[in-house]
């Protein structure tokens, strides 16, 4: 994903919020909500955080495969789908970005980054990473839109 987010104009500058003294998750957290998940391959259950389920519209916090990519961009499914089988069955270092759909029409960025690891026994392995949903406006159909916590 490619996106030029424009800023709203009418909103005051946030530039003297970027202090050099600043920790880097402070700083992570003016530009965006991050989340760690896991799956455990056992059993196929995925675990997000309270932020990420409900961005990916989930009831719950545990959830299949297929539950949770159902949201993403119809274009983008079938890839992320390859990624998480491939890295299920080799350890693997991965990242993606798709949109998500919200309930309500707008599109929600987000950013993936994860590893697979314990994988030497059949049927066994861990997936671990972190989600990343920017705060930043996009255009959409006419409509500006942000994500704000």
């Amino acid at each position: 994903m490619f996106k030029i987010a424009r800023t709203d104009l009418s909103q005051p500058s946030s530039t003297d919020s970027f202090a050099l003294g600043e920790s880097s998750q402070e700083l992570l957290g003016q530009f965006c909500l991050s989340e760690g998940w896991s799956g455990d391959l056992s059993n196929g259950l995925f675990r997000l955080g309270e932020n990420a389920a409900t961005m990916h519209g989930l009831h719950q916090a545990e959830c299949g495969l297929l539950n949770l990519v159902r949201c993403y961009d119809s274009a983008d499914r079938n890839h992320v789908l390859a990624l998480f089988e491939q890295a299920a069955t080799t350890s693997s270092s991965f990242c993606f970005s798709t949109t998500i759909i919200l309930a309500s029409g707008q599109k929600q960025p987000v950013f993936c980054i994860g590893q697979s690891t314990g994988l030497e026994q059949r049927y066994s392995g861990v997936l671990l990473g972190i989600f990343f949903f920017p705060r930043f406006q996009l255009e959409t159909r006419g409509q500006v839109f942000s994500y704000r916590q």
